[in-house]
């Protein structure tokens, strides 16, 4: 999955939302998985993912063609936004916080002291959070009870949902392995969040440093395999998701092609005055990271 939110862009946006906006401390990730295309249809007796609101054609001010100025400043409202996802505001209280965004730019301000509700908002954001992750898991666990009648399908003791779509003929990886993969990973209302197979090339990491339901599934395939796997929030990120992809709570879907088994990278020789490299980091776009 492509990173969160640059850091740096946020510096430049309101200090109130850079103190309390989730997004922007959430953790740069990467996702997974691919080969046997999904139908991306929850399964029947699933409930899907909630789709968001649609704007108004009155509030929306992309009606018509925009000039490159006007979709680079549509773009600074589109990323403004992300700071606001998991607050899940209804429009009345959309419409308070675009006041005063509106009065601050105005140096209009009806509250002076802003900086002193950061401890509300922070309240109000966890709050919503754990209400939001909640409906995340309940509609997650039922698309996965459903998808479980399915023939082929089998659930682990960690509670995820295995279906080999074909089955490999070469080795399979242990933890410490280093493998090449193809996938996709989906939302369960069918929405891709990140695809190798888009970007027209695989991924490569290593099995012990992605999320716990890929580490699980690869080593249950073998080297030219594919499988489907759904992996309950607590195998994937959390509480916490991934934002403004993945919402807190929330149980993803991913197809797998296992391409090859590769070997470790070779150690490059330090400079003279150069400090080590560190241990342990992935190859910049390589698999799902770690919550």
């Amino acid at each position: 999955m492509n990173a969160p939110l640059n850091r740096g862009l946020w510096l430049a946006l309101p200090l109130l939302l850079l103190r309390v906006a989730y997004a922007a401390d959430a953790p740069s990730t990467a996702s997974a998985t691919a080969a046997a295309p999904a139908t991306g249809t929850a399964p029947a007796g699933a409930t899907a993912h909630p789709k968001p609101k649609a704007a108004s054609a009155a509030a929306s001010t992309a009606a018509g063609p925009m000039t490159d100025d006007q979709k680079t400043l549509y773009a600074l409202g589109v990323l403004m936004s992300r700071g606001l996802e998991n607050f899940q505001l209804s429009d009345a209280e959309f419409n308070t916080v675009r006041a005063g965004l509106s009065d601050s730019f105005h140096k209009r301000l009806l509250v002076t002291d802003a900086e002193s509700y950061t401890p509300k908002l922070q309240a109000l954001q966890r709050d919503r959070v754990a209400v939001l992750a909640q409906h995340e898991k309940a509609s997650g666990q039922a698309y996965l009870e459903a998808a479980a009648k399915g023939a082929g399908a089998t659930r682990t003791a960690s509670g995820l949902l295995f279906l080999a779509v074909s089955d490999g003929t070469g080795a399979a990886p242990t933890r410490a392995d280093r493998v090449k993969v193809d996938y996709e990973g989906k939302l369960i209302d069918g929405t891709v969040f990140d695809s190798s197979i888009k970007r027209g090339q695989p991924a490569v990491f290593n099995v012990g440093g992605v999320i716990p339901c890929w580490s699980e599934a690869l080593m249950l395939m073998k080297v030219g395999g594919k499988s489907h796997v759904i992996c309950p929030a607590e195998l994937a990120y959390g509480d916490r998701g991934a934002p403004p992809r993945i919402r807190p709570g929330a149980t993803l879907v991913f197809d797998i092609a296992l391409l090859d088994i590769l070997p470790p990278p070779a150690a490059a020789a330090p400079a003279s005055n150069a400090a080590p490299p560190a241990t342990g980091a992935m190859p910049q776009g390589a698999g799902p990271g770690k919550p």
